[in-house]
């Protein structure tokens, strides 16, 4: 009886296993490809950090100011102004003093997405000289 379990158990330890060798190499591939792969994709973009200042002071000599409230709310100077006018105003305003630089005043909860695009049109409408500055909204609050 012990003779038989014997020669069971090696005839079924000889090979009726399954081979995982070549299972092994492909995902031992897929996972190379996925990391040299994921090495060269990177997000292009530029980080902005908005200042907030208690020492914030106000230059508007020599500047046009851009105002972006928290509520979106776009000001060219002191006048509220629709996003797509903004291109056309600092083209105006450029035109009268070319050597006036842009600075964009953005409170703290205004949208980044309204920061970006304001200095997107300012820069299609000739200028590029931009500068980001902390508003006095944003340093008391």
């Amino acid at each position: 009886m012990r003779m038989r379990r014997r020669s069971m158990e090696n005839h079924d330890s000889d090979g009726s296993g399954i081979d995982l060798a070549p299972m092994l190499d492909f995902v031992l591939n897929l996972l190379i490809f996925f990391i040299i792969t994921a090495v060269f994709v990177k997000e292009i973009g530029i980080t902005v950090s908005r200042p907030t200042s208690a020492a914030a002071e106000k230059k508007e000599g020599g500047s046009i100011i851009i105002n972006i409230r928290a509520s979106g709310e776009i000001y060219v100077g002191n006048r509220l102004v629709d996003l797509r006018a903004v291109r056309a105003n600092i083209e105006r305003l450029h035109a009268q003093k070319p050597e006036d630089a842009v600075v964009v005043l953005a409170e703290k909860e205004a949208p980044t997405g309204s920061l970006v695009q304001v200095i997107d049109q300012v820069r299609q409408g000739g200028v590029q000289n931009v500068s980001i500055a902390a508003s006095a909204a944003a340093a008391g609050g």
